[in-house]
C-alpha cells in the first residue's frame, strides 16, 4: 500500500526558510520520480519540484533559485528545502508520485508565509 506523508509545514514570515520532508513507504522509491506539488487557496494545484531517480532536478519558474529538492534512497525520503519564502508561496504543499499511470498523493501540509 503506497503512502506519502509530508511534514514540516508551518508559519513562517516573508523571506524566512522552511524544509518539508516526506516519508515514502508501499513502492520501490528509488526507481521512481518524486514530486512535490502545492494548491494555494482558490487556485489550481501546480507541479513545484521534480527529482529523478538519479537525482537529476527540475523546478517550476516561480521557485527556481529559491527551492531545492533532494531525495535520501536510504530512508526512502524526499525533502524540499524553501528559502526566501514568500507571501505567494502560501499554500497545502503535497508530495507525489505517479505508480502505473495512477497518482498517489499524500494528506498535504500547510505553509503560510505572513508578516
Amino acid at each position: 500500500q503506497v503512502q506519502l506523508v509530508e511534514s514540516g509545514g508551518g508559519l513562517v514570515q516573508p523571506g524566512g526558510s522552511l524544509r518539508l520532508s516526506c516519508a515514502a513507504s508501499g513502492f520501490a522509491f528509488t526507481r521512481e520520480v518524486m514530486n512535490w506539488y502545492r494548491q494555494a487557496p482558490g487556485k489550481q494545484r501546480e507541479l513545484v519540484a521534480i527529482i529523478y531517480s538519479g537525482g537529476l532536478t527540475n523546478y517550476a519558474d516561480s521557485v527556481k533559485g529559491r527551492f531545492t529538492i533532494s531525495r535520501d534512497n536510504d530512508k526512502n525520503t524526499v525533502s524540499l528545502q524553501m528559502n526566501s519564502l514568500k507571501p505567494e508561496d502560501t499554500a497545502v504543499y503535497y508530495c507525489n508520485v505517479r505508480l502505473n499511470w495512477a497518482n498517489y498523493w499524500g494528506k498535504g501540509t500547510l505553509v503560510t508565509v505572513s508578516s
